[in-house]
């Protein structure tokens, strides 16, 4: 088959840990698929892999690159910013296979209010947000956008528009992969390094790395949140769940694409994760895989371990 691949840090040549962790990502993808024996193109604006066919691209030309290059594909995958990344689903859907989330499962995840209430009419725990100005400790955020981007902790749950308050969660900062599908397949607990100022106004929560895959006792909790999560929602392919573990579980985030805990994945699972998402798409995944080892990383760290 030919896959292509499209993420947008890559391909529209932004830089910074944006950059490397994307780039980290397209390239796990990248190689996963060429070792099926497969023929990869991605887009990129400059980043050279060792494997696969680059097809240029940049901020001007990103969208109508990936419909060409869509049309002329048997599958393809997109992985952006997730207020973005609904847009790049429905070229790709209009095009090829889509490997990923539909849109308007896109949508909904993008969207942290429709997400939230969403969980909460499946009986999924989340954070409440908060409509009326409180006070108490709450986490500021971008109604639209990445998990760990423009996070502040704010005694107050006063916000700007375009931003929503959630109460804070006090617990263990975990994320959960998933290929989501017909029948979803959980496939490991991952621990995320977040970097927490306190809980003084104005502090910043902050994403700094991966332990993949994470060894807890109540795994069989979180793959079954993970699941239902999934399945409310309606997503498709890998999937990234984060869940704050306290008193209970909490649904936080939910990553409707790869996440950068899919470089530890393919060092550490027994699977090609590209074979995941082609048998996912005539849901023929296998009952379990095998995951040996552990990957720890920082987002720093990515770029040197490639």
């Amino acid at each position: 088959m030919k896959i292509l691949l499209a993420e947008y840090a890559v391909g529209t040549g932004m830089d910074g840990t944006l950059l490397v962790e994307g780039k980290a990502m397209l390239k796990t993808l990248a190689n996963s698929f060429h070792r099926l024996g497969h023929e990869v193109d991605y887009l990129s604006a400059g980043p050279l892999l060792e494997v696969g066919k680059l097809i240029e691209s940049d901020m001007d030309n990103f969208e109508n690159i990936l419909e060409k290059a869509a049309s002329e594909s048997d599958a393809a995958l997109a992985i952006g910013p997730d207020e973005l990344l609904e847009e790049l689903s429905h070229i790709i859907e209009d095009n090829t296979i889509n490997l990923g989330c539909s849109p308007e499962s896109v949508r909904m995840c993008a969207d942290k209010v429709e997400c939230t209430k969403r969980l909460r009419e499946n009986k999924i725990s989340v954070p409440k947000i908060s409509d009326e100005k409180e006070e108490g400790n709450f986490v500021i955020k971008p109604r639209y956008g990445c998990a760990a981007e423009d996070i502040i902790i704010s005694s107050s749950s006063d916000h700007n528009e375009g931003s929503i308050a959630t109460e804070y969660v006090e617990g263990e900062h975990l994320s959960i992969s998933i290929i989501a599908g017909n029948d979803p397949l959980p496939l490991s607990v991952n621990k995320q390094f977040i970097d927490i100022d306190g809980t003084n106004p104005g502090s910043t929560i902050d994403y700094k790395g991966n332990i993949v895959p994470y060894k807890t006792d109540f795994e069989k909790e979180l793959f079954n949140i993970a699941i239902d999560t999934v399945k409310a929602l309606k997503c498709n392919g890998y999937t990234g769940i984060d869940i704050v573990y306290g008193k209970k579980a909490y649904v936080v985030d939910v990553n409707p694409r790869p996440t950068t805990a899919i470089f530890g994945l393919d060092k550490t699972m027994k699977y090609e994760i590209g074979k995941l998402l082609l048998e996912n798409i005539s849901g023929n995944l296998p009952d379990n895989i095998c995951i040996e080892g552990e990957c720890s990383f920082t987002k720093y760290e990515i770029e040197d371990m490639t």
